[in-house]
C-alpha cells in the first residue's frame, strides 16, 4: 500500500488516521505492519464502503481538502470497490536500532549464515558481500550508478539491498546508501584488519522525504544534518535551487520533533 510523504507524516502526528482506496480486492488486513519513511504504519480496521456514503468527517480524518476532491480521487477505477482503511503510527522502524546494534562474534557467524543462503538462493549468483563493500565504498552515491558498477538493473539491485537493510546492514538516504554500525562490523569482520572510513556525522540525518534535490542543495550547503539547519532561517534555504516549499515544510517538521526550528523562527 503506497502512502504519500506528506500523508505519512499527518499519521505520524495524528491528523490523519484513514486512507481510501479503489481495490478489485483488500491489499492489506487488520495489523498489517508498514515499515515507512517515518516509522511503522499499522492498519486497525478496514471495511468497504459506497462512495456516495463518504462524508465530510472521512474527507478531514484522510487529510483530503473537500469531501469533493476525496470522491474525485476516488473516480478513477469506479468498477472496483472502495475500502475505508484505518491507520496508526505504531512506532519507529525497529530496523533503526538493529542498525546500531554491534554485533558479536556468534552474531556475526549468524549474519554470515544468512548472506550465505541469500547468494545460495539467488538466480545470478553471490552478491551480498559484494553489494556491502560497493555501498561502503561508495557511500551517499546514487542507487543507478551503484548498480552500473555492479553489472545490474537498478530495480533488481535495489530489491536485493533491501534484503541487506532487514539484516540492519545498510541504511537508505535520500541519495545512495551508507552502511550501518552493523554493517561496517560484518565487513570488517571479513577483512585482515578494520577498514578506515570517514567519522560519522553527529546529528540528525536529513529525512528521505524532502527529495533527491533539496538533498543535493543542502549537501553542496554543508548541510548535512537538521541540526546544521538551524543556522539558516526558511528564506535562506529556499533561495537554493531544489528546495522547494514541500522540503521546506518536511525539513521543518522534522527539527520541531527535536525541538529545533529554522534561525529567526
Amino acid at each position: 500500500m503506497m502512502i504519500r510523504p506528506a500523508e505519512l507524516a499527518a499519521i505520524k502526528a495524528g491528523t490523519i488516521d484513514l486512507a481510501f482506496r479503489r481495490w478489485a480486492r483488500p491489499r492489506v488486513v487488520v495489523g498489517t505492519r508498514m515499515r515507512t519513511a517515518v516509522g511503522v504504519v499499522e492498519v486497525t480496521s478496514l471495511e468497504q464502503v459506497s462512495v456516495s456514503g463518504l462524508r465530510a468527517e472521512d474527507a478531514r480524518r484522510a487529510g483530503a481538502p473537500s469531501l469533493a476532491a476525496l470522491k474525485e480521487a476516488l473516480a478513477a477505477r469506479s468498477s472496483e470497490p472502495a475500502w475505508r482503511i484505518g491507520l496508526t503510527y505504531a512506532g519507529p522502524d525497529p530496523r533503526e536500532a538493529l542498525r546500531e546494534s554491534v554485533p558479536d562474534a556468534d552474531e556475526i557467524a549468524a549474519i554470515n549464515a544468512r548472506l550465505d543462503r541469500l547468494d545460495a538462493a539467488s538466480p545470478h549468483g553471490p552478491w551480498t558481500r559484494e553489494t556491502l563493500d560497493l555501498i561502503d565504498l561508495n557511500p551517499t552515491v546514487r542507487a543507478p550508478d551503484l548498480a552500473a558498477r555492479a553489472g545490474r538493473e537498478t530495480a533488481d539491485f535495489k530489491k536485493d539491498v533491501r534484503k541487506l537493510k532487514d539484516l540492519g546492514l545498510t541504511e537508505s538516504l535520500a541519495i545512495g546508501y551508507l552502511l550501518s554500525p552493523r554493517g561496517e562490523a560484518v565487513v570488517d569482520a571479513g577483512l585482515p584488519a578494520p577498514r578506515d572510513r570517514a567519522p560519522r556525522q553527529d546529528g540528525t540525518p536529513l529525512p528521505r522525504t524532502i527529495g533527491a534535490p533539496a538533498t543535493r542543495a543542502l549537501r553542496e550547503a554543508g548541510v548535512s544534518t537538521l541540526e546544521d539547519l538551524t543556522s539558516y532561517s526558511a528564506d535562506q534555504l529556499a533561495a537554493m535551487h531544489g528546495v522547494g516549499p514541500i522540503a521546506l515544510t518536511r525539513l521543518r517538521e522534522a527539527m520541531a520533533e527535536r525541538g529545533l526550528a529554522y534561525a529567526g523562527e
